[in-house]
């Protein structure tokens, strides 16, 4: 594309591509110094011209030393590159329906729910946690909210492959750092706000003006906010929404209201209370918190301009495709509980414990196998301690992205929670699985909480791969169960 559409006054030039990150510059392509946390792209602005960049974009003073190459001054380099990727990718996000949904935990699940419940009346690709995915193309994610040029190339992709909606996983490092700032969103969902991510935004009012952006900055003016009345902060967004609002709840008054819920261990019922009518709703998902997680892709499903009425869409509420790593029952014939989730925050692992006590028989054990990642949130490993001594008979202690931690003294800051629960540290995290499944007895329940589903772990040289705490479990129980695992 030529450099003039991109900016005013520039050369007529054709730029190859775009990139931030002097790794992938190939000749031909613009430059962008983004500023970083622990270094600064102004710093390689000469590998990035020997590595073929014809343009940089830079926000601080830089001295010209190359022939042939354009400079290109501005105020914030990450709207620059917001602009420009836009531009180069022809503005995806506008041909499609954009749902995005904030908030600290369920995020992947609401996301999912919303693909399952779009389509096939409109073709709804998904940009998260657990995967790209959109039409018959799965992608593994880089990070939950990819970076701007990611992002709309990723959703041009979608366009051309025939989807007409986009669901999107927007995290608070995502908005904070202006990943999402050249989309408008026509839904913008709030699943809840608690205690996650100190280590990036510092405190929790930070963490919450990150999250609330969606919903100031974010939604288009004629869309709609989805937010959770059971959750406090839902009057303060309310109050900053630039589009019209719609609640969701269970406990609080609220626009898409349930009551009557009744759980067990393998679904969920309930009568959805919205306008003057009452809807039966039966699901596959199991867990109050999904009766939330529900509700929230309900609404944002039926507030959008889908063509679906209510009716419609619950339809399809009792058969939601199994979300990988998220409340996945592993069952291998095994004559107790396995459940894998990602839950990796203090309110996600209290809600996991809660529901594992309720489906394990009376007087039976509940056993965790849990850790916490390394260089993120120290505060929280003791209260991850204090609630599985709250609520667990034993506990595996484990790695979790150790990073450059060691995950031993991990594991002795989380003990500082515990009192009276049983506990025992096993570094390895598949070892530590397998000895969980291993002492569980008839009517037990397992938790493998932190990983999900993700193929790989952080440690202090970077990402290495990891099976998967789903593909671990079943693995153990198919070993309990004396079967043949094919580990290629």
């Amino acid at each position: 594309m030529r450099l003039s559409k991109m900016f005013k006054d520039t050369p007529t030039i054709n730029i190859e591509g775009l990139s931030f990150d002097t790794r992938t510059i190939k000749k031909g392509d613009m430059y962008f110094c983004l500023p970083g946390l622990s270094s600064d792209g102004h710093d390689y602005i000469d590998q990035a011209i020997e590595k073929g960049a014809i343009a940089i974009v830079h926000s601080k003073p830089v001295v010209p030393s190359a022939a042939g190459v354009v400079y290109i001054r501005v105020d914030d380099t990450l709207d620059a590159m917001n602009q420009a990727a836009r531009i180069v990718y022809n503005r995806p996000s506008d041909d499609l329906r954009m749902y995005g949904v904030t908030g600290t935990n369920g995020k992947s699940t609401v996301t999912n729910i919303i693909r399952h419940l779009s389509q096939p009346q409109t073709p709804c690709g998904y940009i998260g946690t657990i995967a790209i995915s959109y039409g018959d193309k799965t992608l593994v994610p880089d990070l939950t909210t990819p970076d701007a040029i990611t992002l709309q190339r990723l959703l041009r992709d979608m366009v051309d492959a025939g989807m007409k909606a986009c669901a999107m996983e927007v995290s608070s490092h995502g908005l904070a750092q202006k990943r999402v700032k050249g989309i408008d969103f026509d839904v913008a969902v709030f699943t809840n706000f608690t205690y996650d991510h100190l280590d990036f935004h510092g405190t929790m009012e930070r963490y919450f003006e990150a999250k609330s952006l969606l919903f100031s900055k974010r939604v288009k003016s004629e869309g709609v906010s989805i937010l959770n009345a059971d959750d406090p902060k839902c009057a303060d967004l309310a109050a900053l929404s630039a589009a019209r609002v719609k609640t969701y709840g269970i406990n609080s008054p609220a626009d898409y209201r349930a009551i009557n819920v009744v759980l067990t261990s393998t679904s969920t019922s309930f009568d959805l209370v919205y306008g003057s009518k009452t809807y039966p709703v039966v699901s596959n998902l199991v867990g109050d918190f999904n009766v939330a997680n529900l509700l929230a892709a309900i609404a944002a499903v039926h507030e959008s301009s889908d063509p679906q009425s209510l009716e419609e869409i619950l339809t399809k509420t009792a058969n939601i495709p199994q979300i990988a790593g998220r409340m996945e029952q592993i069952k291998e014939g095994q004559n107790f509980n396995v459940i894998v989730d990602f839950a990796h925050t203090p309110d996600g692992l209290e809600k996991m414990f809660q529901f594992g006590r309720s489906i394990t028989k009376p007087g039976g054990s509940l056993i965790a196998v849990f850790g916490s990642a390394g260089k993120r949130d120290k505060p929280k490993r003791k209260v991850f301690g204090e609630l599985a001594d709250q609520f667990c008979s034993m506990v595996y202690l484990t790695e979790d992205d150790p990073r450059d931690e060691d995950p031993k003294k991990i594991a002795d800051q989380i003990r500082e929670g515990m009192k009276n629960v049983p506990n025992v540290f096993v570094s390895d995290r598949y070892e530590a699985i397998r000895q969980a499944i291993e002492a569980a007895n008839e009517g037990d329940t397992v938790l493998i909480l932190g990983k999900g589903d993700e193929p790989f772990m952080y440690y202090e040289n970077g990402r290495g791969p990891w099976v998967g705490d789903n593909n671990a479990a079943r693995e153990c129980l198919k070993r309990l169960q004396g079967e043949t695992v094919n580990e290629d």
